[in-house]
């Protein structure tokens, strides 16, 4: 009898911490906000080298991790738009620059952006952190690795 009755109760507390879940999710127009941070700062900045639109797109301070060709890749934000600023553009070097936004999960004021990016001759994937900082959407976080296409 004990069984049922915990059983009956729990079962009625499911939907409940469903709907409460449900409650804190942001709607489409967060990740909306999010898909235009990365497609007017984080893709053109990229795509042109232009590290002050790429700069718009992340908190100062952000840290970036990853692995390229199998090497640690560890850098602050200066260190990685300073990269950027002294390499030849994927434009200007008239190489392929494919994104993709793969996906994108928000919950309250964080959200994380998984992405494929193929520039040069690399195949990067990478998961952003976001944070909606005085109503902005920035990243602040980014590990990212390079998979050789087979």
């Amino acid at each position: 009898m004990k069984t049922i009755l915990f059983t009956v109760l729990l079962i009625g507390l499911l939907p409940c911490g469903k709907a409460q879940y449900q409650q804190h999710m942001n709607t489409q127009e967060e990740v909306t906000a999010i898909t235009a941070v990365l497609q007017q700062y984080y893709f053109k900045g990229l795509y042109e080298g232009d590290t002050s639109l790429l700069a718009r797109a992340f908190l100062p301070g952000t840290q970036l991790f990853g692995d390229v060709n199998r090497q640690p890749y560890a850098k602050t934000l200066d260190q990685y738009l300073d990269g950027v600023a002294h390499r030849a553009s994927p434009k200007a070097a008239g190489k392929t620059f494919e994104p993709e936004i793969i996906a994108i999960d928000v919950i309250n004021s964080i959200a994380i952006a998984k992405l494929h990016v193929k520039m040069y001759d690399f195949n990067y994937y990478n998961f952003l952190t976001f944070h909606k900082v005085n109503d902005k959407w920035l990243i602040v976080h980014k590990t990212l690795t390079h998979v050789a296409e087979s």
